[in-house]
């Protein structure tokens, strides 16, 4: 029986981010500067590949700091978080490093220039992520209402002349953020936004790659963790751009070569918190059970990177 071929697309960029990049190398600087174990409040990033290999490094992931002891350093996710956490950290004098992505970053000092405006803010975004915690976490109970829908955005009740302001979550749809956007804009002619948008390079980028790839594809694998916002959004992407026949999967473990079975061209990328061996790692299995023609659609380059804390720096 002769093997079947399979063109496998690689949409680029894909998989890790500055931000990302930049959180990692915190845990692994903080264990090199104070040994095992240094303990991480929450995932530092979502992928599971990326948690065991720091936990096999030392490093300890908590929920909330109740569970890290007063002389441990800890290190807050890339995410963001409540500004009730440095402080609580503060008062017990604990060491810590705010691991936050410089984009996240910015979405939180939107939100406090907003505020001090007298302006209401509209968080477009997903409850329950730690980013939208984090960032609902950075001013006082009721002064951010969050939104996750264009049938929400329909419905808020303010006045017209209100004055109201709007940020994102970074790892959202493009397409159904701008769809968000419109209606309030229709609805709210004085709403303010960011000076330039939050959703975030990467996320974008990712996004826009998987649509030069989707097509074309008879199916799309997409690498990242089923808690990972922007590796969900990917697979929703594919699927509205021309690949319905698409999947999230954390590793090639999970691929289902029975669905793969009869598929000519494979589309294949990585969440922002996806590391590239996992990539890898799926193309080889390919490998061994097709013949395989690669081809990578790169659609922007980047050449982002992010300083780490000084305190980190050699």
């Amino acid at each position: 029986m002769s093997t079947p071929n399979l063109t496998i697309r690689l949409a680029a960029p894909r998989g890790f981010c500055a931000g990302v990049d930049r959180a990692i190398q915190i845990v692994e600087k903080s264990l090199e500067k104070h040994g095992a174990p240094v303990y991480v409040r929450h995932e530092i990033v979502h992928n599971r590949h990326v948690v065991e290999g720091l936990e096999a490094k030392g490093a300890i992931f908590v929920e909330e700091l109740d569970e890290v002891p007063d002389d441990a350093p800890v290190i807050f996710s890339a995410h963001g978080v409540p500004k009730s956490v440095p402080a609580e950290a503060s008062r017990r004098k604990m060491t810590f490093v705010d691991a936050t992505c410089p984009l996240v970053s910015k979405v939180h000092l939107g939100a406090g220039r907003h505020h001090r405006a007298g302006r209401h803010i509209l968080l477009i975004g997903h409850e329950g992520h730690p980013e939208v915690i984090g960032t609902m976490g950075q001013l006082s109970e009721g002064a951010i209402t969050l939104v996750e829908t264009v049938d929400q955005a329909r419905v808020l009740e303010f006045p017209t002349d209100a004055p109201l302001a709007y940020i994102t979550q970074t790892t959202l749809s493009v397409d159904d953020t701008a769809e968000i956007i419109a209606v309030l804009r229709e609805r709210f002619p004085k709403l303010k936004g960011p000076t330039k948008e939050d959703i975030c390079y990467a996320t974008t980028n990712r996004q826009n790659a998987v649509k030069a790839i989707a097509e074309k594809c008879d199916a799309v694998l997409v690498l990242g963790a089923p808690n990972s916002s922007n590796s969900k959004r990917l697979v929703e992407v594919a699927a509205l751009n021309g690949c319905p026949d698409s999947r999230l999967i954390q590793n090639v473990d999970e691929v289902d070569w029975d669905w793969l079975a009869g598929k000519h061209t494979l589309g294949i990328t990585a969440g922002a918190s996806a590391p590239e061996v996992l990539v890898e790692a799926v193309i080889v299995a390919c490998q061994k059970r097709f013949n395989v023609t690669l081809e990578e659609v790169e659609i922007a380059r980047e050449d982002v990177r992010f300083k780490l804390p000084s305190g980190l720096v050699a």
